[in-house]
Parts: structure tokens; C-alpha cells; sequence
């Protein structure tokens, strides 16, 4: 605990520190420019799969399903085989991953679903995306593991 009046997240005197905004910029720079590509690329899907009315929504099923696959592997290689520059992960991971799967657009489609009728269609989606997306990202992330490994003896 600090006394009143002192901030202990103040560097000490006669240290310079860069200001916040000097050294997030780049960070915020590179999710932007992912995110732009990662959700240019579920937009292109998504015209190229429309989805049909009261129909299952594919496109962003296999979006999320193949987003998270991508994140396993990524995760794998960036933590156990490659010391990434410090902007890769947030370019990739956040930027054009967080754009390229769509989470919002999932729950969307579900209340979309139950609204028009379709309960069942939007419970069946609400769980197999579930489900989907955790066994990719596991799976991903083991089997990279697995072919690394087989790779190394």
C-alpha cells in the first residue's frame, strides 16, 4: 500500500520512460492491419457461402471453427518453437485472427435463427460451434505439438 499522495507506478526521478502511447502505437497499428485483413477474408467467405433463410450458417460455423484450428497451431509455434518479434502475435493472433473469426456474428445468427422460427436449427449451431471450435483448437494444438516433436528425433 502506498501513502496518499505517492504513485508507485512512477519511474524514479532521473529515469526516463517512454510515453504509454510511443510504445503501443506500433501494437495498435498491427491489430488494426490484421483485423482489416482477417475480417476482410470472413467478409469474402461470407459472400462466397451466403447463408440461406432460416437455413445453418455455414460459412461463419466453419470461420470460427477453422480460425480456432489456426490459433492452436499458431499459439504452438509462437510459445514453444519460435521467438516471434514481439509484434507478430498481436498482428496474427489478435489482428487477423480476431478478425477472421466472429464470435458476435455467431450469437447473431442464433438469436436470428430463434426469432424466425428456427429453435432447433439454432440450438443445433449454438452447440456444434461449441463443440467445434474447442476440439479444433485442441486438436490443432496437439498435433502441432505431435509433429514437432516426431520432427525432433
Amino acid at each position: 500500500m502506498t501513502a496518499p499522495g505517492t504513485d508507485s507506478l512512477r519511474a524514479p526521478a532521473g529515469t526516463a520512460r517512454p510515453a504509454a502511447w510511443r510504445t503501443q502505437a506500433p501494437v495498435v497499428a498491427v491489430v488494426a492491419a490484421g483485423g482489416a485483413l482477417g475480417a476482410t477474408a470472413r467478409y469474402a467467405l461470407a459472400l462466397w457461402w451466403p447463408l440461406q433463410p432460416g437455413g445453418f450458417p455455414w460459412a461463419t460455423f466453419w470461420t470460427n471453427v477453422v480460425g480456432c484450428a489456426v490459433i492452436g497451431v499458431f499459439m504452438v509455434i509462437i510459445t514453444d518453437v519460435w521467438a516471434a518479434h514481439r509484434l507478430v502475435r498481436p498482428f496474427f493472433g489478435t489482428g487477423v485472427l480476431g478478425g477472421f473469426t466472429t464470435f458476435s456474428t455467431y450469437a447473431v445468427d442464433i438469436q436470428r435463427l430463434v426469432d424466425d422460427g428456427h429453435p432447433r436449427t439454432g440450438l443445433a449451431y449454438l452447440a456444434a460451434t461449441l463443440v467445434a471450435a474447442l476440439t479444433a483448437v485442441w486438436l490443432a494444438s496437439a498435433a502441432t505439438r505431435r509433429v514437432l516433436k516426431w520432427r525432433q528425433s
